[in-house]
């Protein structure tokens, strides 16, 4: 049969193949498929129906091999064929002869899917032969399915007619010993041997045989039983039929099979079972998802009544997104890796209502666990509580931008400052004192700039009374002597219960000397540790806690997830306490874990425990409207111990807390904690939820009257506090009952009584506000037609602006963002919106403008923008006549073309600009090169020495200039691609996290692309750098390290070394300053090759050097280019080429002092932070971003996480910071605001308080921030707050110098000796360095009375003696130490020989080294100076006794600067002791993940 088809298809093949050669030699035209006959059809069915019975898997298997078989020989007969010429196809009126066979040419297609490709190029005879193989096939899989169906049918009629017999059923037995051999008798012998029986034993009973005994007879039962089983042998008769009885045999059979070990039916049952086990597994875990799923997503829906919503009922997709991400950031649950799903959107378009929100949701959190679902839930809730707090930071932003516009009448964009503050400084005077609790001190720094305050007052003002916030350590010293009066109290009830333990208590007291006790008495009220009053605080905390939880339903929305878990339906539902997470305990960290740094500072200590017991929450509700009525409706036992006196409500609840505690109040009476808390709860601590309604606005009484009737009824509770009991004010059932009504109050759509309209500008605040004068100015340039030629250029520029979005500070004006930002500062988190509406209101009357003020502002901006353009176009020029990219044009060349300007009638003014303008030092080559910004300022003298309008000389002069310039469109598109590449390499800096590694590729990319292109050329090229030769000075006092180098040439350049009395031309273009090209390296002879391994007759090409400089012109390095790779011959730099190398010198120098501005800077914060950290307790850390341009075209700017400083003080910096985006920071907006504005911000997050401080560059613009957050605390102590300033004021005018030093703006200079060692050294010194100069002026400017009062400080005490018990004796005793300690100090730095002398120990001798040189020579000392000797551990044990927080309270102007300035000079001291080891560069290398540092001498800074 297969022979025949074969025939068949080889024949059809044939015929079609000549078929197809005819048709195609006659009309080029392809003949139509020939479908089989359909008696060939029927053929091949009944050829199918005598194929003996096979596998249809085989047969169709052999079928297709055989056929694949056959039509590939076909078509090799196929091109065995003579391929005929198509020279005949040319003309198609030339007839073929008939023994000629022509074919067309193929014809090319493009673009043409392969599938559809393959069946136009498919032979007809193929696609025929496999019609009829695959209707074979299918004809005969189709005959043995029917036959399989017949045979089922067949046994179903068999079991109908004979039923089954169970007794074949007593063969199944499991039993291990007869398992075997049952099996193995039931399946080959017993299915024939017991038929054979049964046939038997019928015989038996048909002969009679049975009763018949006596009878012969010659049937013998073993043989008929033989010849039984031989006729029915089952290896020759097939389907023999089956008794009932044989079929239950055959089914006992196959189950005990399975049980026969170490078999194949054993393997597959055991497999069986295990697939049927995971199946039903996976069911029941698919079952159990589905129903966690639905369960999560009701939990969710109900989550979302938590949220505020806008008209249409959706929030935010960004929002969602910026809660998620959030989450995911969070190292405890270690979900990093879903915040790279998360895509967040760059618009609050999008929205989403409640079942959009719980399934965006759950498409993210399908695979966590049930705890971090419950984390999710309360993070939710949280971020609910913090959305209404952004939405309404958003009202009050739009309320302050609308009232700029409107005070901004001559629409400049600006606003005087100094009118601002002064209306800011009247509003508070005016205000009430419990409104002025909540506002900030506009007469203070952050609001009054460091250089606006007098030196002497910055170093030694002590006044507590200026802090940010009023009375701030006054009230917290009061709420702590309560606190330990009413723990000593209750400690003595104690006692007086237990005589035994009074009379042990009284013996102590006996046998403890009076300066024990007084030291007790002060650990005990400065809480060095945690104290008794603290613990005894923690316990109806704790209790009320577990009320909270045990609360029946804490509102409709909260149902569901309360009957899940207790503790999520508490911790949800947070009501809009801000300030308060989940998992918060009530204390800080210990300070024992801090280490031996921070075991002096016990005092210190004290107070910032006091302020976490007392500070508030930051999103303080006190005076939001819905609690002006009364704060005695909450009753909250919470708030009252945690507010703080000076909030709108706290100024009762302190006192109702005392009450409470003295009288023990049932725990179960109290409320839960409100938003404005003063106590800060630590991360241990579950926080405590809180409802409430909120009163429309039109409901209630002004915010005046509110705070005037509160602070009255505060004085009555101040006089009452000793006597009155709490159930005066409100009784229990009171409590209980609004405790009752407010669990079950659902959350307020309203904002304060007040909608959300939906408009939501955090994310997009710039697009709506703010205007790009850049843009407006470039619109300008556009639309003038005399500048078409610059407009590429100028869009060049524009596009690839190095930072954007950032506004600069300049101290004499406020922009939108600025005012906005400042208005927001001053109000705070806790003012209601009815404040912000007052201070407009305010702000509208009182700011008034005078008409010449309004000129005079018409008239700035007016020379704002003609600057801008000028700029612009000035830029836009000098780029288009640096066509080579060099970065600089020759002087000579310009005024040579500038001359010819109105046929050189202005030659003479022009040449009058020469001389107000200093030009840089002439080259060797007697050229003066001009730079970008020196070109600009030259043109700038020029215009103004010309006659008419500035501006429209200018233009005159710009559109001269350009239309002189005759530039090719080679040299153009050259310029472009040049100018792409330059750029890149500035742009590497600026994104490269403080590293040199992206610039050195960049730079290397740079010069071998253009090399390629313009050059034709295959280049290698290295940077060295000078370092100083200190392991072989003979050799040359300076030498040259190769530090990078194109990666050919990597084993043979990187990190080799060379020395001046080598061969090569490097140090001759490090010495003349100038490039040096060689054409022929093998002619020079002075040449030294790296590759030592190459051959002399390959030394052919050519060797460029090019000198590296910085803004001063001096050189720090050289960049060498060669061709020795390249084949060609001749390979000589061109001109033009050597002049864009000179380009990428300037630009890599450029980017070099770049990335190592950036790196002192971090090293000088790294010192200032070391300082802080030794001196403070209250600071739990500091991190520290840089700003860089963002990805994103899209976007303005990123911020980069340089570092973080922990609470030990140790800083670990990033290799690899990461990168923050605006739009994922909705909820920590704070960092781009102060980014944004370049002012300090006072912000919370997460419930702890952020003062976030930018680093300026020297043109008012934010370079970086930090972000230091103080914990649960409100505010700093004004000791801490102080020393924060200080840091601050030295952090920013180092980073001044080094900028300035940086760009050339200013000289380097060195005041200490150790300032020579080198850079690095300079940078972690310059901290220390700038501070010793500010103490040392700022004594200058002491008068000798204030050193007089303190040599006559001890005398004064004695004319005025007292009891050695007194308190006040005792503390004076101290002051007397610190002084005599500090100036004997002081003495032995400039006399260090007194340390042997006996007269040393006698004060009244050393008074007399207290004289009228001491000034001088503290202010000439130079502490790092070679010849200075002194001895530091004398010198500490005097200071070290003396901690900060004593200096500080003694309050002296000159203690406070000595102390400062020992401390300074004792670091200095032992940095220059340890220079090479104590002072490194604070950034880790490539191959480290992070680094820790840690700067040296801060044991000396104790606190």
């Amino acid at each position: 049969m297969l022979r025949d088809l074969q025939a068949s298809g080889r024949q059809e093949g044939l015929t079609e193949a000549q078929g197809l050669e005819v048709v195609l030699g006659e009309n080029g035209k392809e003949d139509k498929e020939r479908k089989p006959d359909s008696s060939e059809i029927k053929e091949l069915h009944e050829s199918s129906q005598s194929v003996p019975d096979v596998p249809i898997i085989e047969t169709s298997n052999n079928v297709v091999e055989e056929a694949t078989d056959e039509i590939k020989s076909q078509e090799l007969d196929l091109e065995r064929q003579p391929k005929i010429s198509t020279d005949s196809e040319k003309d198609s009126n030339i007839k073929v002869p008939a023994n000629m066979s022509v074919r067309k040419p193929a014809k090319v297609i493009l673009a043409l899917d392969e599938a559809e490709l393959t069946s136009k190029l498919e032979q007809p005879w193929k696609k025929n032969l496999f019609e009829r193989v695959e209707a074979r096939a299918q004809a005969m899989q189709q005959k043995i399915i029917n036959k399989e169906n017949l045979k089922k049918e067949l046994e179903k009629k068999a079991e109908k007619k004979l039923p089954k017999d169970n007794l074949a059923e007593e063969w199944f037995s499991t039993e291990s010993m007869t398992l075997n051999t049952r099996a193995y008798l039931l399946d080959k012998l017993l299915p024939t041997l017991v038929p054979g029986v049964e046939k038997v034993l019928m015989q038996v009973e048909k002969k009679k045989l049975l009763t018949d005994v006596d009878i012969p007879t010659k049937f013998d039962p073993v043989n008929h039983l033989g010849e039984y089983l031989m006729r029915n042998n089952p290896y020759y008769i097939k389907d023999t039929g089956m008794s009932g009885y044989q079929r239950v045999m055959r089914d006992v059979t196959e189950d005990l099979k399975i049980y026969v070990p170490d078999t194949i039916y054993n393997r597959v049952s055991k497999m069986k079972e295990s697939i049927k086990q995971d199946r039903e597994q996976r069911e029941c875990i698919n079952k159990i998802k589905v129903k966690v799923t639905n369960t999560r997503k009701q939990a969710l829906r109900e989550q979302f009544d938590e949220w505020i919503l806008d008209s249409k009922g959706m929030i935010p997709m960004v929002v969602i997104q910026n809660v998620l991400h959030d989450f995911f950031q969070n190292p405890d649950f270690e979900l990093e890796s879903h915040c790279k799903e998360l895509a967040i959107t760059d618009s609050t378009e999008p929205r989403l209502d409640k079942t959009e929100f719980t399934e965006y949701i759950s498409s993210h959190i399908a695979d966590l666990k049930s705890e971090i679902f419950e984390e999710l839930l309360k993070h939710l809730c949280h971020c609910a509580d913090e959305f209404r707090e952004v939405i309404k930071t958003d009202m009050q932003r739009q309320m302050f931008a609308e009232l700029f516009l409107h005070c901004d009448c001559g629409k400049v964009g600006f606003l005087d400052r100094q009118r601002t503050l002064a209306l800011l400084e009247t509003f508070y005077d005016q205000s009430s004192q419990i409104l002025r609790s909540l506002l900030r001190n506009p007469r203070q720094w952050p609001f009054i700039e460091f250089e606006e305050t007098d030196l002497p007052e910055f170093w030694g003002d002590m006044d507590n009374q200026k802090h940010i916030y009023e009375n701030f350590d006054k009230i917290l010293s009061e709420m702590n002597t309560l606190l330990s009066e009413k723990h000593a109290s209750k400690t003595q009830s104690k006692l007086l219960e237990n005589p035994g333990d009074q009379f042990k208590h009284d013996e102590q007291r006996k046998s403890t000397p009076p300066e024990e006790q007084k030291g007790k008495t002060e650990e005990q009220e400065q809480g060095g540790e945690p104290t008794a009053e603290q613990e005894m605080y923690r316990e109806p905390v704790i209790e009320q806690e577990t009320h909270s939880r045990s609360t029946p339903e804490q509102g409709p929305s909260r149902k569901l997830i309360t009957e899940q878990e207790a503790h999520i339906g508490s911790t949800t539902e947070q009501g809009q306490l801000k300030g308060s997470t989940a998992g918060q305990g009530l204390h800080r960290v210990s300070t024992s874990e801090q280490g031996p740094r921070r075991e002096s500072t016990t005092e210190q200590r004290s107070h910032r425990e006091s302020i976490a017991e007392q500070d508030s929450h930051k999103g303080s509700t006190v005076g939001q409207e819905s609690h002006k009525m009364s704060t005695l409706e909450h009753g909250s036992h919470g708030e009252s111990v945690t507010e703080e006196p000076y909030q709108e409500s706290e100024q009762r609840s302190h006192e109702e807390t005392i009450l409470e505690e003295q009288e023990d109040i049932d725990i179960d009476s109290t409320s839960h904690s409100r938003k404005n808390g003063i106590l800060k709860n630590t991360k241990s601590r579950k926080s405590i939820p809180s409802e409430y309604t909120e009163i429309p606005l039109q409901e209630e009484k002004s915010w005046r009257q509110t705070y005037e009737e509160e602070l009255s009824m505060r004085s009555i509770l101040q006089e009452e506090v000793p006597k009155s009991s709490r159930k005066d004010y409100l009784s229990e059932t009171a409590k209980k009952e609004v405790q009752k009504n407010k669990s079950y109050e659902p959350k307020s759509p309203k904002i304060e009584g007040k909608l959300w309209s939906g408009e939501f500008l955090t994310c997009n605040w710039k697009m709506k506000y703010v205007k790009s004068e850049d843009e407006e100015q470039t619109d300008l340039i556009y639309g003038n037609p005399r500048f078409t030629d610059l407009h590429s250029t100028i869009r060049n520029i524009q596009s690839n602006k190095k930072v954007k979005g950032r506004t600069s500070f300049n101290g004499v004006s406020f922009n939108l963002l600025q005012f906005v930002q400042l208005l927001e500062t001053f109000v705070g988190e806790d003012a209601p919106l009815s404040v912000s509406e007052s201070l407009t209101s305010f702000f509208r009357r009182g700011y008034v403008e005078t008409k010449e003020e309004k000129m005079n502002a018409l008239e700035q901006v007016r020379h704002n923008a003609f600057q801008v353009q000028r700029e612009l176009l000035l830029e836009a020029l000098f780029q288009k006549w640096d066509s080579d990219c060099s970065g600089f044009l020759d002087l000579n060349e310009v005024d040579e073309l500038l001359y010819t300007y109105k046929d050189g009638m202005e030659k003479e003014s022009m040449k009058k600009a020469k001389l107000h303008i200093q030009f840089p030092k002439p080259h060797p080559g007697r050229e003066v090169k001009l730079s970008s910004k020196q070109f600009q300022n030259y043109i700038e003298l020029v215009v103004s020495e010309l006659r008419g309008n500035e501006d429209e000389v200018l233009e005159s002069i710009v559109e001269f200039l350009v239309n002189a310039l005759d530039r090719s469109h080679i040299e153009n598109l050259r310029n472009c691609a040049r100018r792409k590449w330059l750029r890149q390499i500035q742009h590497a800096a600026e994104t490269s996290g403080v590293s040199l590694e992206p610039v050195y590729t960049e730079t290397f990319k740079a010069l071998t692309q253009d090399a390629e292109a313009h050059g034709n050329k295959k280049i290698s090229a290295h940077i060295s750098l000078l370092e100083e030769n200190q392991l072989l000075p003979d050799r040359g006092n300076i030498l040259l390290r190769n530090v990078a180098c194109t990666l050919d040439d990597a084993p043979f350049v990187l990190n080799k070394v060379l020395y001046r009395d080598m061969k090569g031309i490097s140090f001759t273009v490090v010495d003349e300053g100038k490039p040096i090209h060689v054409p022929q390296v093998q002619h020079h002879g002075n040449i030294f090759f790296w590759n030592q391994s190459r051959d002399k007759d390959d030394y052919n090409g050519s060797f460029l050097a090019l000198p590296l400089q910085d803004a001063h012109m001096r050189i720090f390095g050289v960049l060498a280019v060669d061709t020795l790779r390249d084949p060609h011959e001749i390979n000589i730099f061109l001109p033009h080429e050597i002049r864009f190398y000179q380009g990428v010198a300037n630009v890599f120098s450029t980017a070099y002092h770049y990335v190592h501005s950036r790196e002192h800077i971090l090293h000088i914060v790294i010192t200032g932070i070391g300082w802080l950290y030794n001196i403070t307790s209250g600071i739990t850390s500091i991190t520290t971003y840089f700003v860089e341009p963002s990805p994103d075209k899209n976007s303005d700017y990123v911020l980069r996480n340089m570092m973080v400083t922990g609470q030990l003080g140790l800083t670990e910096i990033h290799t690899s910071p990461p990168t923050i985006f605006r739009k994922s920071c909705i909820f920590r907006d704070f960092l781009f605001k102060c980014t944004d504005s370049s002012e300090v911000i006072l912000a919370s997050a997460c419930g702890e308080t952020h003062i976030v401080i930018p680093l300026r560059e020297r043109i008012g613009e934010a370079l970086g921030v930090l972000d230091l957050n103080i914990g649960k605390s409100r505010m700093l102590l004004y000791q801490e707050f102080k020393d924060l300033q200080k840091m601050m004021k030295v952090v920013q005018m180092a980073c001044y110098e080094i900028l300035g030093e940086s760009s050339g703006e200013i000289e380097k200079k060195y005041v200490l000796e150790i300032e020579n060692a080198g850079e690095v050294q300079r940078a972690g010194i310059l901290f220390f360095r700038i501070m010793l100069q500010e103490l040392q002026e700022s004594l200058q400017l002491l008068s000798s009375m204030d050193f007089v009062s303190l040599l006559l400080y001890d005398h004064n005490l004695l004319a005025n003696p007292s009891s050695p018990q007194d308190s006040k004796f005792l503390e004076s005793e101290v002051h007397i130490n610190l002084v005599q300690d500090t100036l004997r100090a002081v003495i032995l730095f400039f006399h260090p020989e007194l340390e042997f002398s006996s007269d040393f120990g006698n004060w009244d001798k050393c008074k007399f080294y207290v004289n009228k040189y001491l000034v001088n020579n503290i202010c000439d000392f130079d502490p790092t100076a070679k010849h200075v000797e002194v001895n530091l551990r004398l010198i500490d044990q005097y200071v070290r006794g003396h901690s900060r927080i004593e200096v500080w309270k003694f309050g002296n102007i000159v203690i406070e600067h000595l102390y400062h300035w020992i401390r300074i000079c004792s670091a200095l001291m032992e940095l220059t002791k340890k220079l090479n080891s104590a002072i490194t560069p604070p950034l880790p290398s490539k191959t480290d993940n992070y680094m820790y540092a840690k700067m040296p001498g801060e044991s000396l800074q104790e606190k």
